[in-house]
């Protein structure tokens, strides 16, 4: 297999045409072309089914793009090592998160690994869907509780609990009674079922306010407008400083922050560094570490 023909495949797959893929690398929209149509003609498959305007690959372009594009990818990394003369990482770092992570600390984590590796150029995104990390050219993604998915994988490394929390001016509802709540979604009534030394409890909601962050939900429940069902670390200080007063943990599993990359032999140094510094600022993994490096 021509692998100059193959890199040119991987190219124009990544940036989902042609086009975009010559302007991207600055090469000749004809060489591109004559030598994915090489590669297809060597293999004996079609890799791409051609629109009017776009390419999209097909399910034998996919397998070929998903496997062969780490393996690629490896094979640059260890020539610039060698070429280097050590591991230091260096390149692009492409990384999605959750919007809540992102508001509150991945700003000043991502400036502390900019400084210990200014080789790296990191980019990160805020997304909150399940993003397609293989076919988006994400290199790591943080998730939430993510669905399983063989393509990749991971490890937890922060863990995070649910409470409800409530101005200490609003007063605590007694069983039954609906108490004024803000909520992420404003359709959302679901009661809030939650544990209390005694046992089992639950909490009737109304809702009178939606926001689509938890940092609103936080500003908004310490206003006293309702109640409001929070990360225990988002709210650790102000239940400290008695600005907020809990009504009890929710009747749920913990939260698990989960760090995702693609299944690979041999792990890109940048994606290895990036995991150790959240070692490093996460040694425990606990919700009363993330509220420390929050307000730090």
């Amino acid at each position: 297999m021509d692998l100059l023909a193959l890199a040119d495949f991987i190219l124009v797959a990544r940036h989902g045409g042609i086009g975009k893929a010559a302007r991207a690398a600055e090469r000749p929209k004809a060489t591109l072309s004559r030598r994915v149509a090489e590669l297809e003609a060597s293999l004996r498959l079609r890799l791409f089914e051609r629109g009017a305007r776009d390419l999209k690959l097909t399910q034998e372009g996919r397998a070929l793009f998903e496997r062969a594009g780490a393996l690629l990818t490896e094979l640059d990394e260890t020539a610039v090592v060698i070429a280097s003369g050590g591991e230091r990482p260096r390149g692009r770092l492409r990384i999605s998160a959750p919007l809540l992570f992102c508001q509150t600390v991945m700003g000043k984590l991502a400036a502390s690994f900019a400084l210990a590796y200014p080789d790296v150029r990191l980019e990160v995104t805020t997304e909150d869907r399940a993003v397609d990390m293989i076919e988006e050219g994400f290199d790591l993604v943080i998730r939430v509780n993510p669905d399983p998915d063989e393509r990749l994988v991971g490890r937890v490394f922060l863990r995070d609990r649910l409470v409800v929390v409530a101005s200490p001016d609003l007063a605590r509802p007694t069983e039954g009674t609906p108490v004024p709540a803000v909520v992420r979604r404003a359709g959302d009534r679901a009661d809030w079922r939650i544990k209390r030394p005694t046992g089992h409890g639950t909490i009737a909601v109304e809702p009178v306010l939606g926001l689509a962050s938890l940092v609103m939900v936080r500003d908004a429940v310490r206003a006293g407008v309702g109640a409001g069902l929070l990360p225990v670390s988002l709210v650790s200080h102000d239940l400290a400083a008695g600005r907020l007063v809990h009504w009890g943990d929710v009747d749920a599993p913990d939260v698990a922050l989960w760090t995702l990359y693609p299944t690979r032999r041999l792990l890109s140094t940048r994606v290895s560094a990036f995991l150790d510094h959240l070692k490093r600022a996460f040694p425990n993994g606990t919700p009363d570490e993330l509220a420390s490096y929050a307000e730090e």
